[in-house]
């Protein structure tokens, strides 16, 4: 085991100020103020699932096109949030503002921590603000990155009671607190009591001088306050639940995934920060055993990145048919080790230095964001202007032209077409589907097998999967009298159909883009394409 050495508070600083934290969580909410919808990969696919949610009982959303049944299950954040922040907000508002928490809830958790194990934060905490705009953010998971937002919060009141002391009044809070952030998101319940057992063991060997099997036999029974969402997966898992648990070590992915964790636009500078950060935790590690370096690591977030590290060696790609299950823990791997970092040196001029590289990098990341932000709002809502010309509780077939996902970038249109339920309560295809894993299910059976995604998701020939249909044999196959409209979001003028007169042009959104409506009375001609 890692030698025991006696922890030494770094030395203050403007960054030590009760100020920084709470500076970095405000600017880190900057690039969402503009966006009307926060432009992230899966949210607005979430949105067009809340607005079913909160739909009238006798909207056609609920009687004819979609059901959606409350469930107990590990993966229900947001869901439930929107709730009462629809009623007060709207639904486009109340998302909004509960995206808007996120990275700002991130980050103080994530810097609570910090000070909690440092006893005041070092200069190199201002490093882990970046995965505040982490990739499964990006990617609008939006239920996970809420829960591990308050589970890195709630580890750090963990952390702030057993240095108080208060073991019994831990117990007593983190009994709700578990469950409640299992209710939000299993895996991040899952993450937190690996942050919980490694601090435990932490702390039974430095404070109370337990051997190493008895730090892991006592960290475990201090961590049962944790454990009752166990019987929570049970019962989940006993239900009508047909995910597969699948791809276990696919060390491609994993690498691709470690080096994504900041992915956003620019690739140089997203794998070069990621690459150096990656590079500084290995050091920090090593330092622990060696002290040899310039930077130390406390021993409890040490341990935490090595527990971290096994776990998402050894996590599968989907778990329970949740995909990108490993990819959604690679982010946090590194921060935690991250915030565990401190100097050695007490040169005020380096640690000033230090400090302030750290915070012009966020802020760099910080302008990127809000510049993309603005530019991926901007198309969508060009994309969204055919929403105008489409009636009330109508029947939308939507098409995206989107390029291989192996391009670094991503225009975030993938679930664009899920607006059409929440402007217009129009059914559209695109909405994930999964017996006892998802809340809404399908129950528009004219649209069957053209009304799930990834129907909508068109992709260049090159990168698309096998049995994948092209933009023209979808147009050419797809139910007309099921839908009212067929709407190519981001569809280059060559992929539009021409000479059919079934299909009447109503909107058009330049180059890219355009809306038909499906005249049922008329017989289509084989659909053909402009070359």
């Amino acid at each position: 085991m890692f030698r025991s050495t006696p922890p030494v508070t770094p030395p203050s600083g403007w960054w030590t100020r009760p100020w920084y934290i709470a500076l970095l969580a405000i600017i880190s909410i900057i690039p969402l103020i503009r966006p009307e919808v926060p432009p992230l990969v899966d949210l607005m696919g979430h949105m067009g699932r809340y607005r079913v949610e909160l739909a009238d009982p006798a909207s056609p959303l609920l009687t004819e096109y979609f059901s959606f049944k409350w469930a107990l299950m590990g993966n229900l954040g947001v869901d439930l949030l929107i709730v009462p922040m629809a009623k007060i907000f709207g639904l486009e508002l109340g998302v909004k503002l509960i995206v808007m928490a996120v990275p700002a809830l991130t980050l103080t958790g994530l810097l609570l921590i910090a000070r909690e194990v440092h006893g005041r934060l070092p200069a190199t905490a201002g490093l882990v603000a970046p995965f505040a705009y982490c990739w499964p953010f990006q990617w609008g998971f939006i239920n996970y990155v809420l829960a591990m937002a308050l589970a890195l919060n709630a580890f750090a009141l963990w952390l702030y009671l057993a240095r108080m002391g208060r073991i019994r009044l831990r117990a007593l809070l983190f009994l709700p607190i578990g469950c409640l952030i299992w209710l939000a998101h299993g895996f991040a319940w899952g993450v937190l009591g690996l942050l919980a057992f490694s601090a435990e063991i932490v702390r039974m060997r430095d404070v109370e001088g337990r051997s190493f099997f008895a730090s892991l036999w006592r960290g475990a029974l201090h961590c049962l306050p944790l454990a009752p969402p166990m019987l929570l997966m049970i019962l989940w898992r006993a239900g009508d639940v047909q995910g597969a648990t699948v791809d276990w070590f696919n060390w491609t992915a994993k690498y691709v995934y470690l080096v994504s964790a900041l992915r956003a636009q620019h690739m140089a500078f997203d794998v070069g920060l990621v690459s150096l950060l990656i590079l500084l935790v290995l050091f920090g590690i090593a330092s622990i055993r060696w002290r040899r370096i310039g930077l130390d690591m406390r021993r409890t977030l040490g341990v935490a990145t090595l527990v971290l590290i096994i776990a998402y060696m050894v996590m599968p790609r989907i778990v329970i048919g949740s995909a990108y299950a490993d990819m959604r823990l690679a982010p946090y791997v590194i921060a935690i080790g991250v915030i565990g970092l401190v100097p050695r040196s007490t040169n005020r001029v380096a640690l000033n230095a230090i400090a302030a590289i750290a915070l012009i990098v966020f802020a760099v990341r910080v302008y990127q964001a809000t510049v993309q932000f603005a530019g991926f709002s901007a198309y969508q809502e060009k994309q969204l202007a055919a929403l105008d010309h489409v009636d009330r509780n109508s029947r939308v077939f939507a098409l995206v032209e989107l390029p291989c996902l192996s391009r670094w970038e991503s225009p975030r249109l993938e679930h664009l077409g899920a607006m059409a339920i929440v402007r217009r309560d129009a059914f559209v295809n695109g909405q994930w589907t999964m017996a006892g894993a998802q809340l809404l299910s399908i129950a528009y059976a004219p649209a069957k097998g053209y009304a799930e995604d990834p129907t909508q998701v068109m992709r260049p020939r090159r990168c698309r999967a096998p049995n994948a249909r092209s933009i023209e044999s979808s147009i050419a196959l797809f139910p007309r009298d099921a839908f009212d409209y067929l709407w190519l979001i981001n569809a280059s003028r060559d992929h539009w159909p021409i000479n059919d007169p079934a299909l009447k042009l109503i909107w058009n959104g330049g180059e890219r883009g355009a809306l038909y409506r499906i005249q049922q009375d008329v017989s289509p001609f084989p659909s053909r394409s402009r070359r």
